[in-house]
């Protein structure tokens, strides 16, 4: 056996993923937030990258406009136009003949925002702090009470026990009894409960109720109550349906989450990213370009690396890594907001009808209708529809609820199965609360509108709806 050395050469194909391509992949898959985030955080740490003020509405990709439009030519004004130009006599006039001083400003001057005008919110725990500092408490009391606040849940339940909060106050068990017993008093009702039953009892002894049957049932048949097992309540107290039923609705007034009610959690707004807009015969799609920074590269260091100024080697590569990195930043946006738009375009033209009447008219579409329709692949798709919201006439919408499987029928075309989703909702909204539809009775009602659908997947779709089943939606 002889062992040699041989020099060969081999062609082959590889797919290699440059930093370009991920970084344009990455930017496809970021919501609205995350891409302002990303270019706000580029902008700190990228010189050669500026955010373009005067930037046109339509501008190419990469392109630098550093150039200044030519002036327009001027017009010689008359002595009158020069006048009415620099004297407001209106509001002169206005101000000098109201009874008060008035300020006027200009339109283009920006003004501070209406919630910047709006106090921060008040905290639960704040608001159980005040109100226990108002009763003058001792040392001792004010320290129970702060470690009774700083274990609260976001329902405003107690989750230690009394001897826990015992040692680590190292109070004797009754004073932290009777902290709790005080702060049991306080604003929302049935704070600091260590349980439902607890938070029940505290607004029925605040309200004076001191009715047998609503008491029996709150200590006792609490579980009957949430399983709507109306009849073993009225056998256990021996009494007629009428009468729980009185008792079960003042029941039903009652908070069994207190804490909800003062919350400092502020909301969360979607902001679209593309609307949809019904213009006489057509649908109008315009991207929500607002917020996000218009990008260009910094003419300086351009022109710097371009002529050839006396710098050294490495700043000059640093300077070219950082051009390469600004303009393919620039061009992979413009391609986020080019596909985004191209995919939005493909949904409009197959779900038209969607668009024009409705949820109930959504079609059966997966990812590969769009890849096909557009000439991109699967894989593309699903980043674009992933996190992007569109406004449509018939509400804000996330891209990827657009896609259903298809739920097939007797006679007739497949449906979307959000549209039978929806036909789900309207039955259950629209039957007797004393005697609702079960998941079996729904299938047969669907079967009879040229609906196959078995009886699993009426429930699944009932859990996705956040539905409950029939035991527990029927009133009395």
């Amino acid at each position: 056996m002889v062992l040699e050395l041989r020099q060969q050469l081999k062609l082959t194909q590889q797919l290699i993923m440059t930093p370009q391509l991920q970084q344009a992949i990455k930017l496809l898959q970021l919501s609205r937030l995350e891409l302002i985030d990303t270019i706000q955080q580029e902008l700190e740490e990228n010189p050669a990258l500026d955010e373009d003020l005067n930037a046109p509405e339509e501008q190419q990709p990469g392109q630098d406009n550093t150039q200044s439009p030519e002036p327009e030519e001027k017009k010689e004004l008359s002595e009158e136009e020069k006048i009415q130009n620099d004297i407001d006599w209106n509001n002169y006039i206005d101000e000098y003949n109201s009874p008060g001083r008035i300020n006027f400003e200009a339109e283009g001057k920006e003004t501070p925002k209406y919630e910047a005008f709006i106090s921060k919110k008040e905290s639960l725990d704040d608001h159980l702090l005040w109100q226990l500092l108002m009763t003058a408490p001792s040392d001792e009391t004010e320290r129970i009470g702060s470690l009774i606040v700083g274990n609260l849940n976001k329902n405003g339940y107690l989750d230690l026990s009394v001897e826990d909060l015992s040692k680590l106050s190292g109070s004797s068990v009754e004073s932290v009894e009777n902290v709790l017993s005080l702060m049991q008093t306080f604003d929302p009702l049935g704070i600091c409960a260590r349980d439902l039953k607890e938070c029940l009892m505290i607004q029925a002894r605040h309200f004076g109720i001191d009715d047998t049957i609503i008491i029996e049932i709150i200590n006792n048949h609490l579980k009957n109550l949430e399983n709507k097992n109306y009849k073993a309540i009225c056998r256990a107290l021996k009494m007629n349906i009428d009468e729980v039923a009185l008792a079960i609705n003042v029941i039903k007034g009652l908070e069994p989450r207190p804490g909800r009610q003062i919350s400092d959690e502020e909301p969360h707004y979607i902001v679209p990213d593309i609307y949809v807009y019904k213009m006489e015969d057509s649908f109008v799609i315009v991207l929500n370009e607002e917020g996000i920074s218009r990008l260009r590269i910094n003419s300086y260091y351009k022109n710097a690396v371009n002529r050839g100024e006396l710098i050294s080697d490495t700043a000059k590569e640093y300077l070219q890594e950082k051009l390469r990195s600004a303009s393919w930043l620039i061009k992979s946006i413009h391609q986020r907001q080019k596909t985004i738009f191209k995919v939005m375009e493909s949904i409009v033209k197959f779900q038209n009808d969607f668009f024009e009447k409705g949820i109930a008219y959504l079609k059966p579409m997966v990812l590969r209708d769009v890849a096909e329709d557009i000439g991109m692949h699967e894989s593309t798709i699903s980043r674009v529809t992933t996190n992007k919201y569109a406004h449509t006439p018939q509400g804000i919408f996330e891209l990827k609820y657009f896609f259903n499987s298809s739920i097939s029928r007797i006679h007739g075309e497949a449906l979307a199965s959000a549209s039978v989703q929806e036909k789900i909702k309207r039955i259950i909204e629209n039957e007797d609360p004393k005697k609702p539809y079960s998941d079996s009775k729904i299938a047969n009602l669907l079967k009879d509108a040229n609906i196959n659908i078995a009886r699993r997947t009426v429930a699944k779709y009932r859990e996705l709806l956040r539905v409950l089943p029939s035991n527990k939606r029927k009133q009395i």
